[in-house]
């Protein structure tokens, strides 16, 4: 698949870009129908491996009945591997090799979600950064490079604030006081530089996750987007954390390699996940709620 190489040079200097067009017309209706039936399970308790209203950041709980997301997508008891095919699908890993700079054999299988709106509460994400602490000093900040997560909006998504090139600068004085607590913004654009990006569907916005964002979720508004990350192996460990505090355990089973979609470059992601489990040891969480 030709890439435009001017989403490299976007994405560097901006800290994010947006594509259009990788969902192939003939995976649309079977991703969106799988969307709805992992939803229906998850309002209903079918499914419980969910992000719960109350609770920003992992590890999440059942406290709260209202859910803001659903997790492991790709879990072989959700059968419904049209998210494996999308996840691994040529289109969409030729424009993350472009933006990583890496080859097939580098890719590293990571997190794959749905974020959806709650039922019964609006709710919103503080301002962070996904593996950077809100009390971070200047040097921790500069120091967090180098990983990204991807998002794909199944309709049209208006929740993300982002602002632009801040994955490459420490924060400013104003905006480390917007930013240095746990308590959602009144108004995300208070933020100095920060951007509201909307998705039409089919949209994908590839992502810095070191640039500073946050999300709002209303009850009134339906939100079905797909988000999630893929790492390089030239990472290391230092992907770690961010990505095994989400528990994925599962993935070191037979039936979930046997759903993988066929091919060598799937089962290679897995692999490469499975030895960065094994060398990483206990890994924490990212934030606090």
């Amino acid at each position: 698949m030709a890439i435009d190489k001017s989403i490299k040079q976007t994405y560097d200097e901006l800290g994010y870009v947006v594509v259009p067009g990788l969902i192939p017309q003939e995976h649309w209706n079977d991703l969106d129908a799988a969307c709805e039936r992992v939803i229906q399970k998850t309002r209903t308790g079918t499914w419980s491996h969910r992000r719960t209203v109350g609770k920003q950041f992992p590890p999440f709980d059942n406290d709260n009945p209202d859910s803001w997301g659903v997790q492991h997508v790709m879990h072989p008891q959700l059968n419904e591997p049209a998210f494996g095919k999308w996840y691994t699908s040529e289109g969409l890993l030729s424009v993350v090799k472009e933006l990583l700079g890496c080859s097939d054999e580098q890719l590293q299988l990571e997190l794959f979600n749905m974020l959806i709106n709650p039922l019964s509460h609006d709710f919103a994400l503080r301002w962070h950064r996904d593996d950077v602490n809100e009390k971070a000093s200047e040097e921790e900040e500069r120091n967090a490079l180098n990983t990204w997560h991807y998002g794909v909006a199944l309709r049209p998504d208006n929740c993300l604030y982002v602002v632009p090139r801040s994955h490459s600068q420490v924060r400013t004085p104003e905006q480390r006081k917007l930013s240095e607590t746990s308590d959602a913004p009144e108004n995300p654009l208070d933020m100095p530089g920060a951007i509201q990006v909307t998705l039409q569907p089919g949209e994908t916005i590839f992502y810095n996750s070191n640039i500073l964002h946050c999300a709002t979720y209303s009850s009134t508004s339906p939100r079905v987007t797909l988000h999630g990350c893929v790492g390089d192996i030239r990472g290391g460990s230092t992907r770690a954390r961010n990505v095994l505090q989400h528990g994925l355990e599962w993935m070191k089973g037979d039936e979930f390699r046997a759903s993988l979609p066929q091919g060598l470059r799937a089962r290679k992601m897995l692999d490469n996940l499975l030895d960065m489990q094994k060398n990483s040891g206990p890994v924490g969480y990212s934030l606090q709620n």
